[in-house]
């Protein structure tokens, strides 16, 4: 896929969030978390990113029961992701929708730390 096709991409997949990203993405939009502008569905080279803060340079993602067989591309578009820089924390969607607040302080935790850094 090339970085063109991964924009039309997301923006497909901008408006066919999982109800766990959207329910992530409430607590995310119009900084709310902390003041940190976070983006939905942005394209990074190839991939798109569930959710991306440019300045921690840090990408959410929400994995739902599609990514349990997924493991090796998840791995290595991890791997991409951070050659670039990107930190990368994974939340099961199970987690989202059971423990929202955990979640939010770890992206938040996680933000800061590489903001400092």
């Amino acid at each position: 896929m090339t970085h063109e096709g991964s924009v039309s991409r997301a923006r497909i997949l901008r408006r066919a969030l999982t109800p766990p990203e959207a329910r992530l993405w409430v607590h995310l939009r119009r900084r709310t978390l902390d003041g940190l502008k976070f983006r939905r569905q942005h394209p990074a080279g190839v991939y798109v990113l569930d959710f991306y803060c440019a300045e921690a340079m840090l990408a959410v993602e929400v994995d739902g029961e599609s990514h349990a067989d997924r493991f090796e591309h998840d791995a290595r578009r991890t791997q991409w992701l951070e050659r670039q820089g990107v930190a990368v924390v994974r939340f099961s969607a199970e987690s989202v929708r059971v423990n929202l607040g955990a979640v939010l302080d770890v992206i938040a935790d996680r933000a800061r730390e590489r903001i400092r850094s």
